[in-house]
């Protein structure tokens, strides 16, 4: 009698609640919690639960139930978003929670359809099933970051990702990217079901299931020596409550709080002088510092009401031969009206002159700009982010030219989370600077979007420096090891050198057609697992 037969029918006698259920555990493979190991118990569980759907509407209805609970779990910070607005009232964020999940359940459901289809060609064996799962799940993850703009928040490779210190098994991303690496969660799990319920020989499953554990958990590579490049950085973290942010009568205190953190002093690194990066966060200056706007948006929030002011007082706080990178907003102008904005990174020289800027280019629905604003407006709903006019998005990943001061990519904030989308491949810049804004995101949030872009760091090999509000900031190299960090809700600053880019990975040649080629060889796998079976 087998491990899994063994258990009282009861386990599985409620798809239902058994679906919800591993759904929630699934979730807790995530950051803030990280049981890497509760999550691929769910999923090795969700393959029996697959394998004894009695038909396609069953099959579906526990991918859906699965999601469903996934989601809900996972993108709870969601709900604390909606209590730094007073347009819309704060309980209506768990129902967008809830309604978010239904939708994102659809694509779990998609892959559970199609790989019980298959297994179901076969005889419903679970050595077709496991790849077949595996490969349609890379393939809806794909789909879940691009059909209606995307949300490829959470994917299922997040579980792979090991400590600060240590990449764990999302180490094989330059090989893969990251939508194929969650196919292979989902393959590793089911391999230890495989393992554990068509098995007599406990030897065997147990060898199985340790290199699941080791591949997840073990020493792959360690922080070893900091390899780094020839730019020095200062990147500062002013940690501005996210209720004081958009508070006109409180621009000055954060000007002055981020700029204390930022002046270097004489025996500090880098030293007054001396060439270095200034890393600022996402809304990390409330001033306007193009011309050309409105005086009455002057009035409200630059220095002296002028920009140019402005921009020369940020020259001297970060110093001689010093560059800054921040967050910025930028006005679009129709006439003499204001007809949009730009969530922008803007480049100033010691001087206040602007150098170079970057406009976001994958926005947040509903946080920067309202969907179908001449229909939803009318009936309430607002953006969670203040403001009456809708930001613009950019033309799309950009290499900066800071000269002396190295290439930037950027990526602002939630742009980060979208694998293959992050760097320009003509012009593969140095590092990446992902500035963002995460005080509404609550305490699950700001981990898990750390996490994403440490593998975009892996996957790309290049090096990622984050600079945030709130935290979590954090300088990670290009294998995905934190070197420094800030805590959420602590003031302060990270100097050093800036960790070296790696040469191109074969994900950073090649980008989603890498991970989609793997995909499909899973599904061929499936198939060629199944006609062997049939010829037995």
């Amino acid at each position: 009698m087998n491990f899994l037969s063994s258990l009282p029918e009861r386990a599985f006698a409620r798809p239902k609640w058994c679906a919800l259920g591993l759904g929630l555990l699934s979730a807790c493979g995530f950051e803030p919690i990280h049981l890497w190991p509760l999550a691929l118990l769910a999923l090795a569980l969700l393959c029996e639960l697959v394998l004894r759907a009695g038909s396609w509407r069953q099959a579906a209805l526990i991918g859906w139930l699965f999601g469903l609970a996934h989601f809900t779990l996972g993108n709870n910070w969601i709900a604390t978003a909606f209590t730094y607005q007073a347009a819309m009232p704060a309980w209506l964020g768990w129902i967008a929670v809830v309604a978010l999940a239904c939708y994102l359940a659809v694509y779990p459901m998609l892959a559970v359809v199609a790989a019980w289809l298959v297994a179901r060609r076969f005889g419903e064996r679970g050595l077709v099933l496991v790849p077949a799962l595996a490969g349609c799940w890379v393939i809806t993850e794909w789909l879940r970051a691009h059909v209606f703009t995307g949300y490829a928040w959470n994917p299922l490779a997040m579980i792979a990702l090991g400590g600060f210190e240590r990449p764990g098994f999302a180490l094989v991303a330059p090989w893969m990217g990251t939508y194929d690496l969650s196919g292979m969660v989902l393959l590793l799990a089911g391999t230890g079901w495989l393992a554990v319920s068509r098995r007599r020989s406990w030897i065997h499953a147990g060898t199985i299931l340790a290199a699941i554990a080791l591949a997840f958990a073990g020493p792959w590579r360690g922080p070893g020596a900091a390899i780094t490049g020839a730019t020095a950085f200062t990147l500062v973290q002013p940690n501005i409550p996210q209720d004081e942010l958009n508070d006109p009568a409180m621009f000055e205190t954060q000007f002055v709080k981020t700029a204390r953190l930022t002046i270097a002093h004489p025996g500090e690194f880098p030293a007054p002088g001396e060439r270095r990066l200034v890393l600022w966060p996402e809304s990390g200056v409330p001033d306007y510092l193009r011309p050309g706007y409105p005086q009455a948006f002057y009035n409200e929030t630059t220095f002296a009401a002028d920009p140019l002011l402005a921009r020369r007082r940020i020259g001297q706080v970060i110093g001689q031969d010093s560059m800054l990178l921040t967050g910025t907003v930028d006005l679009e102008m129709k006439g003499r009206k204001v007809a949009g904005a730009r969530n922008a990174v803007t480049a100033l020289d010691d001087s206040g002159k602007i150098r170079a800027s970057y406009a976001k280019a994958h926005l947040v629905p509903y946080g920067e700009y309202l969907p179908m604003r001449e229909w939803l407006a009318p009936l309430g709903l607002a953006r969670l982010v203040p403001g009456d006019i809708d930001f613009w998005p950019g033309p799309g990943p950009r290499t900066l030219n800071l000269g002396s001061w190295g290439k930037a990519g950027v990526q602002i904030c939630y742009e980060i989370v979208f694998s293959g989308e992050v760097i320009d491949a003509a012009h593969r810049p140095d590092f990446l600077f992902n500035p963002s804004n995460d005080g509404w995101f609550g305490s699950w949030g700001p981990p898990q979007h750390l996490a994403q872009a440490r593998l975009r760091a892996i996957e790309e090999g290049v090096p990622v420096l984050r600079s945030t509000t709130t935290g979590i900031s954090a300088v990670v190299d290009a294998h995905g090891v934190v070197r420094q960090h800030l805590g959420r809700n602590v003031a302060g600053r990270l100097d050093g050198m800036i960790p070296a880019a790696l040469p191109p990975t074969l994900f950073a040649r090649l980008g989603n057609w890498l991970a989609l080629g793997w995909g499909v060889a899973m599904l061929g796998l499936a198939l060629l697992a199944g006609r062997g079976l049939r010829r037995k």
